[in-house]
């Protein structure tokens, strides 16, 4: 049986969408925009502003992504974003003199069947995944999923890893 990793990133904010999930452009639908107390790496609680997304985690919108939306929609109002699509893509951006992954927004409005994915339903992976009884069983399920699903899925797998590891 193939072991599972886990990137590091992971362990820190296991509940948004990071740079580090995302290998190449990935078109999603705003699903609602709200403001929420995120805990940060530092363990740190802040407000920010977090763009729930159809088929995966949430994504926390920092200025420069937010900017971003509001020039493709031509709207600055977070609930007029809802219901839109928008390409997330992995980069790098310097902070603090030091160069970090980072996901950034492309500035084109996606266009074609791209742009309109049909919703998959992952509702069986869901109830396997959260039947599981213990991180092997976890491992295995998640590993047999193919790679659409264990993306869109990641949300899950993490809750349960939490929930096992509790236990």
């Amino acid at each position: 049986m193939e072991q599972t990793k886990t990137h590091w990133r992971i362990l820190v904010n296991p509940l948004y969408i990071g740079a580090y999930m995302v290998q190449s452009d990935l078109t999603v639908k705003i699903t609602k925009v709200v403001r929420e107390i995120v805990k940060g790496e530092n363990g740190k609680s802040e407000e920010c502003t977090v763009a729930y997304l159809e088929g995966t985690k949430p994504l926390i919108l920092n200025r420069t992504n937010s900017k971003t939306i509001t020039k493709l929609y031509s709207t600055p109002y977070i609930e007029e974003w809802v219901g839109k699509y928008i390409t997330i893509y992995p980069t790098t951006t310097k902070v603090s003199g030091e160069t970090v992954e980072c996901l950034r927004i492309r500035s084109t409005v996606p266009t074609g069947t791209a742009a309109a994915p049909k919703p998959v339903d992952y509702t069986n992976q869901i109830a396997t995944l959260r039947g599981c009884q213990d991180m092997a069983s976890l491992q295995f399920e998640y590993t047999a999923l193919d790679k659409k699903a264990q993306i869109a899925l990641a949300g899950v797998k993490d809750e349960m890893k939490l929930k096992l590891s509790a236990q």
